[in-house]
């Protein structure tokens, strides 16, 4: 890791934006409080949106009524005079819109960004947490971690709350627990976190990135300017090289969580123990318990990973070991993470329709044994081989459902040609309970149900949310 001083932000105030003629690219949960923050500000704001529907119409007439223009249908052209561009995040980089704006030389921020800049004096730390899988289960166990220490906090970011309106709104916070996707990271140049972590890398969003190594580059964004802790994964050497690769703060140290025994400046787990050698004093000799894997919920194991991360951002904040222990058991999972159904006739029925991509399906099959898999969906150019045959062995069955399915039929020929499959070609309402019917006449006593897709839903369901309620819905029915 290098080092650097670090400034952690730009003035706030009327001055920075007053008369200021910014461009808000995209309405939504993060444009529309952009648009106002910035109205309020004094700047001459204009939105512009792709879509023109009724959501975004009625979202325009708030706006208008504050004074900020809005053109909607029209994304891609940059606004006369434009200085300053401040896009949602999931506005890709290779728009009309931003190549013109380079072209210009218009700065682009994030709301992220925005957000950052926009602090007041004496703001509240980030504990900022990022990665391809875990994240929200992550900084929401982080919350429930600093919330038993009592500190006044929030789950913010990429998980509902925008940081926009936490930072800018009326609750004090001694610390804020933020997830960071990939797209918001892109856009903020001048965060600067007290510590952050990058939970694992996994190909994901390449389409919007342009490539694995660009990806990688915009996740460890994460760690610029940290001050006490960069939390890498050791199972998972790429976030370790991107610790390496970031300017610091003089003193920031690289911690490292592992599901094994911890090295010095590491946490990990010694006999169900989660163990603590890196915030303790003397680490080269001393170690802190600070909770059970029985603590965890569920103790499936990468959400153990998923628990010793939260507790290094936390320890990194000066959290006493015992608040580790009392935030993890207050902690329960949201919906369709690795979520226990029902026991129906000694089978487990588990819905993990988060699942959406190889790397969680791969965390969720090494949880369980043996499974029959209900999986498939829309593949987003996912290839399914190196999931197949990691996982073969723990497979009694596997059910197959929407548009890709096919891909991962050609991979268990490959690579499972010994276990059952049952090939669903229909994508009504009803498939879902076909499908957990299929499962239950392939699994024995003792088994699980597992649906972890490895792909998107909207092929057949609104979102993974929607999936994941027909599973449990079916699994209902088969009970009753």
């Amino acid at each position: 890791m290098g080092s650097g001083q670090v400034t952690n932000s730009v003035p706030s105030g009327q001055s920075e934006f007053q008369g200021r003629r910014v461009t808000v690219a995209g309405l939504g949960v993060s444009g529309v409080p952009a648009a106002k923050a910035l109205a309020e500000r004094g700047a001459i704001v204009t939105v512009v949106n792709d879509g023109d529907d009724e959501r975004a119409r009625a979202q325009a007439a708030d706006l208008e009524a504050l004074g900020v223009t809005v053109r909607l249908g029209d994304g891609a052209t940059l606004p006369e005079g434009t200085e300053l561009i401040v896009t949602a995040p999931g506005w890709q980089p290779g728009k009309p819109l931003f190549q013109a704006a380079e072209q210009a030389g218009v700065p682009i921020w994030g709301d992220v960004e925005l957000a950052w800049r926009l602090r007041g004096p004496g703001a509240a730390p980030w504990l900022a947490v990022t990665g391809t899988n875990g994240k929200t289960t992550t900084v929401r166990m982080l919350a429930s971690i600093l919330k038993a220490a009592g500190l006044r906090t929030a789950a913010v970011g990429n998980i509902g709350v925008s940081v926009l309106d936490a930072v800018l709104g009326d609750e004090e916070y001694d610390v804020l627990a933020v997830e960071l996707s990939s797209y918001q990271l892109h856009w903020a140049p001048s965060l600067r976190a007290y510590s952050g972590a990058v939970l694992n890398l996994a190909p994901d969003h390449l389409d919007w990135h342009g490539s694995m190594d660009a990806y990688a580059a915009d996740k460890g964004r994460i760690y610029e300017g940290n001050k006490v802790a960069c939390v890498y994964n050791v199972a998972d050497p790429r976030t370790e090289d991107l610790v390496r690769e970031a300017d610091v703060e003089e003193g920031c140290r690289a911690v490292g969580f592992t599901l094994g025994t911890p090295a010095v400046s590491q946490l990990g787990v010694v006999d169900g123990i989660l163990i603590d050698r890196a915030f303790v004093e003397n680490r080269y000799k001393n170690a802190q318990e600070l909770a059970e894997v029985s603590d965890v919920e569920p103790p499936a194991p990468h959400n153990i990973a998923n628990a010793l991360a939260a507790a290094a951002l936390a320890r990194s904040f000066g959290v006493p070991a015992q608040a580790v222990r009392d935030g993890l058991r207050n902690f329960r999972p949201d919906a369709h993470r690795i979520q226990h159904v029902a026991d129906l006739d000694g089978v487990a029925y588990v819905d993990d329709s988060k699942a959406t991509n190889t790397h969680a399906a791969e965390a969720s099959l090494a949880a369980y044994e043996p499974i029959v898999w209900i999986a498939g969906g829309l593949a987003k150019s996912a290839e399914f081989d190196e999931l197949v045959a990691g996982s073969a062995k723990r497979l009694r069955g596997v059910v197959l459902i929407g548009a890709d399915r096919a891909l991962i039929r050609e991979a268990l020929t490959r690579h499972a040609p010994e276990v059952p499959v049952v090939d669903l070609d229909r994508t009504d309402t009803g498939a879902m309970l076909q499908a957990v019917t299929e499962a239950k006449r392939l699994a024995r006593p003792g088994d699980t149900v597992l649906l972890a897709p490895a792909c998107a839903s909207m092929d057949m369901f609104t979102n993974y949310n929607q999936r994941g309620d027909a599973f449990a819905a079916a699994v209902r029915e088969l009970g009753a």
